[in-house]
């Protein structure tokens, strides 16, 4: 189905002087033709350098992606187990509902890495001390928190997440502890003890709650009382980017990614290895890219599997031979979006790409806004996303701003103040988004 938006009376490099509740009303925001400009100079926000270029192999023509769908539910980390959500829909003239407090928000020693899960009318989240909280949908009221902090540790936690399936819901900590609880009241159905800390949340699927810890092991646990079924040991790191990335499944098929830079396939009824891969890259010397981590969530989509890795890879990987179909030079920590014939990501280099999926070549670039301070270059702006919803892709930044960007051709939208910076990709369901804020604060736009 093609799609072409109307352009939008923005001027596009100019930063926004006020700010508005809704992602589409732009009016407050942008300076029309009939609107008299503010005083001062005017610093442009997503313009600097551009480090990839579009395929010149590639002839002009239009980007068809799948129709908008609606989804009653975001109920993992990335979606569905399988990361691939392609288009979902959201309500027209979205608004800020509500927001609500989660408990305690990122510090100098502590992240909030859990994206939030929707799921039966509740929308779940972990906050930066392992305290899970359910709240309503609609009106952002708080029904239950609980704190996973064992007794014999002290607040400092790093990591983890939550997962829904059936009616529980099981949580990851930096405790190296996974939890199922009852989602209706937070009551607590099983606690299971590893040898290491998670990072990422749990995927679920087919009774099983698939976690990967700190030290490239992923386990197996039967969903109704924590036992461990199978481990996979993937190579150790001593140094890793922090965060991480919960496994895909698709087809009895789990896709591990690791901070070593491996990508293993692994049949889920058994723990047996189907194949492995490795998107680490020797070519990038210094020390932030040399780390291999694949932190953002592998994809799989009709039988091909998506991923990123920081070291300079992304790659396409045919799922049931392990054979690569394609890879680029390009590297990211934020977890890829595929819609259709298309793949989106964020690169290291602050830049929205749009990749053919089948063949990896680059459609268009839209660089990303790189600094808080444009003149004094000082405050590096980290993004998290995109998720496409309703014609738009949507990505957030540290700076407290989120952007909506053309899928079809790369354009900046618009333009949303946030009350706070965000280093998590919202979540969509039932036609809304949900942001979680560095500060610790639920957000829901409806």
């Amino acid at each position: 189905m093609t799609r072409r938006l109307p352009l939008l009376l923005l001027a596009l490099a100019v930063w926004p002087l006020a700010a508005c509740d809704s992602l589409y009303d732009m009016g407050d925001v942008w300076l029309g033709e009939n609107k008299k400009p503010l005083a001062g100079k005017r610093v442009s926000v997503m313009v600097h350098e551009r480090v990839l270029n579009p395929d010149p192999s590639i002839t002009a023509r239009d980007i068809r992606i799948p129709a908008p769908e609606d989804n009653d539910a975001w109920p993992q980390a990335g979606g569905y187990p399988s990361h691939a959500m392609h288009h979902m829909v959201l309500n027209d003239g979205l608004k800020r509902a509500w927001r609500s407090d989660i408990g305690a928000g990122s510090s100098d020693t502590r992240r909030l890495m859990a994206q939030p899960v929707v799921a039966d009318g509740l929308v779940f989240v972990m906050d930066a001390e392992a305290r899970v909280s359910a709240f309503e949908e609609k009106s952002g009221k708080r029904l239950w928190r609980v704190n996973l902090t064992p007794k014999d540790e002290d607040d400092d936690h790093m990591g983890g997440g939550v997962a829904y399936d059936n009616g529980r819901l099981f949580v990851t900590t930096g405790f190296a502890r996974v939890y199922a609880l009852e989602a209706a009241s937070g009551k607590t159905l099983w606690t299971q003890t590893l040898a290491a800390p998670m990072r990422a949340a749990p995927t679920v699927f087919a009774g099983r709650v698939l976690v990967v810890t700190v030290e490239n092991q992923t386990l197996a646990l039967d969903a109704n009382d924590g036992r461990t079924l199978w481990t996979h040991q993937g190579i150790a790191e001593a140094a890793s980017v922090l965060g991480g990335a919960n496994p895909a499944v698709s087809a009895g098929t789990v896709v591990t990614p690791y901070s070593s830079g491996e990508l293993v396939a692994i049949r889920i009824e058994n723990g047996a290895v189907l194949w492995s891969d490795s998107l680490a890259a020797g070519r990038r010397t210094d020390a932030v890219s040399a780390l291999s981590d694949i932190r953002g969530r592998p994809i799989v989509d009709r039988g091909r599997v998506f991923a990123i890795s920081n070291s300079n890879q992304t790659v396409a990987i045919d799922l049931r031979t392990g054979r690569r179909l394609w890879e680029a030079e390009i590297g990211g920590l934020q977890s890829p979006w595929v819609a259709g014939d298309y793949l989106y990501l964020i690169t290291n280099d602050i830049e929205m790409v749009c990749l053919e999926a089948k063949t990896g070549r680059v459609h268009w670039v839209t660089p990303l806004q790189r600094w808080e301070n444009m003149e004094k270059k000082k405050g590096t702006v980290l993004w998290a996303g995109p998720v496409l919803a309703s014609d738009r892709l949507v990505a957030v930044g540290t700076h407290g701003w989120a952007v909506a960007i053309s899928p079809y051709n790369g354009e900046v939208l618009g333009f949303e103040k946030m009350p706070d910076g965000l280093s998590i990709a919202p979540a969509i369901a039932n036609g809304g988004l949900y942001f979680v804020t560095e500060a610790g604060e639920l957000v829901a736009y409806r």
